[in-house]
C-alpha cells in the first residue's frame, strides 16, 4: 500500500543502458585493478544516473 512508483522516461532508461554498456566495454579493455574500488564506482555511477543502477533489469 505504501509503495511509491517513480517514473523513468524512456530516454533516461536508454541513457543509463548506454552508460552501463560503455562501462562494460571500458572494463573489458582496462580491467579494474582494485576489486574493492569497483563497488565504489558502481555507487558513483548510480548517483550520476539518478538512481540505483543495479535494479534496472
Amino acid at each position: 500500500m505504501g509503495q511509491v512508483i517513480q517514473f523513468v522516461s524512456k530516454s533516461e532508461r536508454e541513457r543509463i543502458r548506454l552508460i552501463q554498456e560503455a562501462r562494460a566495454i571500458y572494463d573489458s579493455i582496462f580491467p579494474p585493478a582494485d576489486p574493492a574500488g569497483e563497488q565504489e564506482d558502481k555507487a558513483t555511477l548510480g548517483r550520476a544516473a539518478g538512481g540505483d543502477v543495479g535494479n534496472l533489469a
